[in-house]
């Protein structure tokens, strides 16, 4: 019962949060369409922004007050708003996206992903996260390419474009590399190498990489780690029942040759990006294995 009503209790300020919220960023936003001149819609990209991080405040206010979670958040470096960071992540749950909230929100810009270009469609939400300056994509697939190679490169010019809104602003991306969030049945299936993690999709963050590389400065490499055996859900962490999130983020400089070459054109350079990407996966897993090893009793 006591579970209950804290998930009940939760979802109802988190719901009013939102409702209170999401009045001024779609007013703010359709000031953004309307108004005439960069500099107005600059400024009312600001206010939607703006909006946006007190949300997300408002909800880390709303977590500390009611719910148990430690949020064990370990960085070495001191983040800056004013830098621009490519953020690669493992993916388990929906409590991952509170983590990366808890992680960096006020902290660094306020983060975005790479969006599907349909969802810009969905009522509301598509205005949102166009004024939230999120970047729409469209990926043609191999089978696609193959019978239309005229628009071959199509999808990376589309999304460079609508990156050009980043040029003079700074800008944090999020990309999970796994694709999809991680579990037994899924690394049993793709028989993955790795003991905690799903094989990461190189091709993800070359594409991201070559629409953004020269406005990025530094890649934050995070890893969520649960205690225990069993990966919480959502509803675990707004009724309560998650005692401690563990947020590790460890800092890379972007090396220029991860956006000069070509990855669908250029073997040798695809090959070298997809040990890259192994490499840090590698690295990934063990400080897992060792963040899990630090948690048990002695």
């Amino acid at each position: 019962m006591r579970r209950l009503l804290t998930g009940l209790t939760v979802t109802l300020l988190l719901l009013l949060n939102t409702l209170i919220l999401i009045g001024p960023l779609l007013l703010i936003a359709m000031g953004k369409f309307l108004l005439p001149g960069t500099a107005l819609k600059a400024a009312c990209s600001r206010g939607v922004m703006w909006v946006a991080e007190t949300w997300a405040e408002i909800n880390k206010i709303i977590f500390a007050c009611i719910l148990p979670t430690q949020w064990d958040i370990r960085c070495p470096v001191e983040l800056r708003k004013t830098t621009s960071y490519l953020v690669i992540s493992n993916h388990q749950s929906w409590v991952d996206i509170p983590a990366l909230i808890q992680a960096f929100n006020r902290k660094t810009p306020y983060f975005k992903f790479f969006l599907k270009q349909q969802l810009i469609w969905i009522p509301f939400l598509g205005l949102a996260f166009w004024a939230l300056d999120y970047p729409f994509m469209r990926r043609y697939s191999k089978a696609y390419l193959e019978k239309h190679p005229e628009r071959k490169g199509e999808d990376l010019a589309i999304t460079r474009r609508a990156c050009e809104k980043f040029k003079d602003l700074p800008v944090t991306i999020v990309n999970y590399l796994e694709g999809t969030r991680c579990t037994r049945a899924k690394q049993i299936q793709q028989q993955s190498p790795y003991k905690y993690l799903l094989k990461p999709k190189a091709g993800g963050m070359a594409f991201v990489l070559a629409a953004l590389g020269e406005q990025l400065d530094a890649v934050l490499d995070v890893t969520v780690v649960y205690p225990g055996d069993k990966v919480p859900g959502f509803w675990a962490l707004i009724s309560g029942q998650v005692p401690r999130v563990i947020v590790d983020i460890q800092t890379y400089p972007l090396d220029p040759a991860l956006w000069q070459g070509d990855y669908q054109n250029d073997e040798q350079f695809r090959q070298w990006m997809q040990e890259w990407v192994s490499q840090l996966w590698r690295d990934k897993d063990a400080r897992i294995y060792a963040i899990r090893g630090e948690l048990q009793p002695r």
